[in-house]
This record gives structure tokens, sequence and C-alpha cells, in this order.
């Protein structure tokens, strides 16, 4: 096993067995096990294993892996759309996707885990997400994906 997987396995058990809601406080924890890892290896391995932070009920945040399995993933995916949406708009070429609070990074995990090929990438903050496409069509074609996502929830009532 490569240095690599052993410290992503790593920090699958520490997210198992910790709330970390920061890169910082993640990074020091390999520390202290062992791990010389820098501020940069820890994030590339957050996008590579595509943890995201979900709200906890004290309004702080963790980090946690989501699903691997692909028929369940789909649905997951967009259950956390759904549940975390608020409204939308196109500011020419961004599709800007405004989220109930602490859920931005977690919808924009689910809106990259989409792939769809009109998404060049998302930035997400604490509420806010800034998903930028390549023409303000393909913005506007995400727009209409993520409404139907949402009007089949209204239809399943």
């Amino acid at each position: 096993m490569s240095m690599k997987s052993r410290r992503q396995a790593k920090i699958l058990e520490l997210l198992r067995n910790h709330e970390i809601d920061t890169q910082e406080e993640l990074a020091s924890i390999l520390r202290s096990t062992g791990y010389e890892v820098t501020q940069a290896t820890v994030s590339r391995d957050i996008r590579e294993m595509k943890l995201t932070k979900v709200p906890l009920q004290d309004g702080r945040q963790k980090y946690v892996a989501m699903a691997v399995d692909k028929d369940s993933q789909q649905y997951k995916y967009q259950r956390v759309l759904m549940d975390g949406f608020r409204s939308m708009d196109v500011a020419a070429t961004i599709l800007v996707v405004h989220t109930i609070s602490g859920m931005a990074m977690a919808i924009a995990t689910a809106i990259d885990a989409f792939q769809w090929t009109e998404v060049v990438g998302c930035i997400a903050g604490d509420d806010t997400i800034m998903c930028a496409t390549h023409s303000m069509e393909e913005a506007n074609i995400v727009r209409e994906r993520i409404n139907d996502m949402l009007q089949a929830r209204l239809d399943l009532g």
C-alpha cells in the first residue's frame, strides 16, 4: 500500500472517530499520528477523496466521506441538492446557487459529482456556490437541470 493510500485510509478512520471541521485540524491530527503532511497535501486528499462538510446540530460542521456505492450515490447527491437548495440565478457564465447555511460545500460536491459537461467547476462558501460554465447558455442548461430535480421532489410530494 502506498504512503498516499495509507494516509487516505487514516483520514477516513479519523473522520469516523472525530468531528474534524477544518483542513488545519485534519493536518494537525495527521501529524500527531506520524504523518508528515502539508496543508496542500491535505487539501489535495480532501479533493481526491471527495470529502465534504455537513452541518452538526450545534451549528459547527464536520468533514465526511460521501458514499461510494454508484447506484445510490446519484440519489444521495440529488437528496443533498434538494435538502439544501434555496435559490439560484445566472450571472453571465456563472450559475450562483444559494443554499441553507452550511450546505454549500455538500451541494457543490453533488453538482461536481453529476459530471455535467457544461460545469467547469464550483467554488463554495457557507451558503453560496459559484458554478462556472463555458457560456450563459450552458449556465441556463445547468439551472434547468437543477430545476428538473427540484420539480421531481415536488412531484413526489
